[in-house]
This record gives C-alpha cells, structure tokens and sequence, in this order.
C-alpha cells in the first residue's frame, strides 16, 4: 500500500477545470518525481493535498495519507496534520518565511503548535532541527531574521520546519529553482539523506529533468492538468513512450546557438594616439588635445 496517493483528482476553479483525473501515489520512504512545465498542474495537486487550494476552487476524487482522505477532513483537522504528517518545501523561501519573526521562533512554532511543549523545549528543539539541516546555532544564531541570511540558508529553514516532526510525507515543489548551482546541489543532497534516515516519503515536484535523474525512484509526468506518463526513473529515461516527454526531454539538453564574439577594439591610454587603422587617414583618431599628423 502506497503511504500517498492520489485517486482521479478533478479540481476545477470557478467552473474552470484546472485539474482532469490526476491519479499517482508515492511509496514509503520512496522519492517521486513529478514533472511537467509551467501551467501542468504540478503546484496545484500538491496544494490540493494540503488543502490550500485557492477561493473558488472545488476538488473531487481522493487524495490518501496513510489510507485517510484528506479532502474529507475539516480545516480544524488539516491544521492538526499540516506539519505533523505533511511536510511543504515552497519554492520561495522568502516568501514562505514570515520576516517580522526570528528564524528560531519560525521553527520553535512547529513544535508548539503540535506538541505543546513548553517554550524553553520548543527553542531547543528548534536549535536541533536547524543544526540538521547544517544551521548550528553555534554559526547562525536562533535570533537571525530571514533577511539575514543567503537563498540556501533560507531554504535550508524552511526544510527544517518541514521535515522538523518527522512527518510521513514532504511535499518540496520546485525547492532548488531560485538557487544556484552549488547550493542546489547541498540542498538535493540534504533532503535525499532525510528521506533515506527516516523513511520519509517524498513528493518531488520540478521542471528540471536533471534533478528528477538524479533524486527520483519513479517519474510522472503532467501536461494541461492530466498524467501522460509515469513509470521508474530508469525506464522513463531509457524509453519514454509520450511525444511530451520526449519534448522536454530535448529541451532539457538544448543547447542556444550563440554568436561569435571579436575582439574588442584597443583603446588609447591617456596621452597615447590610437594604433593606425590602415586607412590612409594617419591614424584611427586623435588623443584629446593633440594633432592629427598632416
């Protein structure tokens, strides 16, 4: 049995139907990725399995944690499991992050609000989660605001509320698109040895075909709200069956044409004429103050 699934999704906003039969499920401690271009659908199924979905939407189908659906449970409910059981990497750690509060307070919040602890523990705790993630106190103080920090600290946050209660599944949509290269390396790596030390499952959701070679055990793809395609990484890339697929993965390798470049023209130092351009002029120009030769 599959620790998430999902069952033929439908979910439309104000009538227009943004999601069509969206079906795809994620093992224990196993890593799915799930791909497509913008406008696919991505996001949207990894909101409608936090139930955040937008005003005016309206979901039908069954999305299951651990056997219990999660579109049946009330807002009370969904509060008590976000963060307990479904972890949410954003793709924005800015954004995701509140700016008026202290990246210890951030993380300290998940323990309290969950566990109830006191706020000595829930700080403790706090300082525990963010040294996993390789934030020791010791190097960034609890009391650091989010400002204070790089793109990859901040995303490094964010895991650790995330991963923080040990939750059976994490949902990272795009977690690595704003950072560069190196970071996004230490950050893919971070979350493949939590999965691996917990045996978490986990949903990863990118346009990157790179990053799903790499991270993932099976691939989906989406296209104009639907799953056209899905199967382990090692099919999927050995013999994709979907023209879309094989579209993206030629755009993936793409490389642009680029122009050649020349030589930039050698300028004057001050007080030396330009070097002759062969012209017949006696030299290319003039240095400011000086005669041309006659």
């Amino acid at each position: 049995m599959s620790m998430f699934s999902v069952e033929g999704l439908d979910l439309s906003i104000y009538g227009l139907p943004i999601l069509k039969g969206v079906s795809l499920s994620v093992g224990e401690g196993e890593i799915l990725g799930l791909v497509g271009e913008s406008g696919s659908g991505k996001s949207m199924t990894a909101l409608a399995a936090m139930q955040l979905m937008p005003r005016g939407a309206s979901a039908a189908g069954r999305i299951l944690l651990d056997g219990e659906d999660v579109l049946s449970k009330s807002e009370a409910q969904m509060c008590a499991l976000r963060g307990r059981d479904i972890g949410m990497v954003f793709q924005e750690p800015m954004t995701a992050l509140n700016p008026l509060k202290t990246i210890g307070a951030q993380v300290a919040e998940c323990f309290a609000q969950h566990l109830g602890a006191r706020r000595a523990e829930c700080t403790a705790w706090a300082g525990q989660a963010l040294e996993r993630v390789g934030l020791p106190p010791s190097r960034f103080p609890l009391d650091r605001y989010p400002h204070e920090l790089s793109g990859g600290q901040r995303q490094r946050v964010v895991i650790a509320m995330a991963v923080a209660l040990k939750p059976k599944l994490i949902i990272a949509d795009e977690p690595t698109t704003a950072l560069d290269v190196t970071t996004q390396a230490q950050i893919l790596e971070l979350m493949r040895e939590l999965v691996a030390e917990e045996g978490t499952s986990l949903l990863m959701i990118t346009h990157d075909l790179a990053v799903v070679a790499e991270m993932a055990d099976r691939v989906t793809v989406m296209r104009y709200g639907e799953v056209v395609e899905e199967g382990t990484t090692a099919a999927f890339f050995s013999g994709m069956r979907h023209p879309y697929s094989k579209a993206l993965l030629e755009a993936s390798t793409h490389v642009p044409a680029r122009r050649k470049l020349t030589a930039p023209p050698i300028l004057p130092r001050e007080g030396e004429v330009a070097p002759h351009s062969g012209d017949g002029g006696g030299g290319a120009a003039a240095v400011e103050g000086t005669a041309p030769s006659p």
